[in-house]
């Protein structure tokens, strides 16, 4: 069995390419900094990709990256550069990977959907995944192939330890569960969606929250 996983060097993403790895699948650990080097935002790079994984079982659309600012100080280049990453690098890679039938794509998107101040780019970026992961289920479920999609809610990670700690302390404070999700949790939840146990469940999004309501 094969998989890829993009933006798999640290956090979330190399939480799953490791979950994966344990259920014994050949996975292709895709990131700028580590594993198989590769730009997911560069069509050259995306064939070496597409070229090295051959057909793949699971998709991780993990890669992903912030450029925050209110929208009167965003730049066309902050915005465009979290469109192209978070969305469009998700879109053409699951377009021109070969999906064996049976297959699960998993996106990240994030409870940023919802919208978060100043992070027009980014919520607009997973708002598209969510709506990506929708459509295509309905597309490619007659080949059984899966999509679904997860939104985390705040989880540790280096960018959480940047933050002052005043505002961490006040985004854990909303959270009824009282703390943030370790990257280990996402990625067991990736993994439960990847896995055929759940092959009857498609074009979801799973918002992984600590009990936080949807609404912003």
């Amino acid at each position: 069995m094969r998989a890829v996983v993009t933006g798999a060097a640290r956090g979330i993403g190399k939480a799953v390419a490791d979950r994966l790895d344990g259920d014994g699948y050949d996975v292709l650990r895709v990131d700028l900094a580590d594993g198989f080097i590769a730009d997911v935002t560069s069509a050259e790079d995306r064939a070496r990709v597409v070229e090295a994984a051959g057909p793949v079982d699971v998709l991780v659309n993990n890669a992903g990256i912030t450029r925050d600012a209110r929208i009167v100080k965003m730049t066309e280049e902050q915005f465009l550069a979290v469109i192209r990453v978070n969305l469009g690098a998700a879109y053409e890679l699951t377009r021109a990977l070969t999906l064996n039938d049976g297959a699960s794509v998993v996106s990240l998107a994030s409870r940023a959907y919802l919208g978060n101040f100043g992070q027009f780019n980014y919520s607009a970026s997973k708002g598209g995944l969510v709506g990506m992961t929708r459509a295509l289920a309905l597309e490619l479920a007659p080949r059984g192939v899966r999509v679904n999609a997860i939104a985390p809610s705040l989880t540790a990670s280096e960018m959480t330890r940047a933050m002052p700690e005043n505002v961490l302390d006040k985004m854990i404070a909303s959270i009824p569960l009282g703390r943030q999700a370790e990257p280990e949790e996402i990625a067991e939840t990736i993994a439960a969606l990847a896995s055929p146990a759940t092959a009857y469940v498609t074009g979801q999004v799973l918002v992984a929250c600590g009990g936080r309501s949807l609404a912003p």
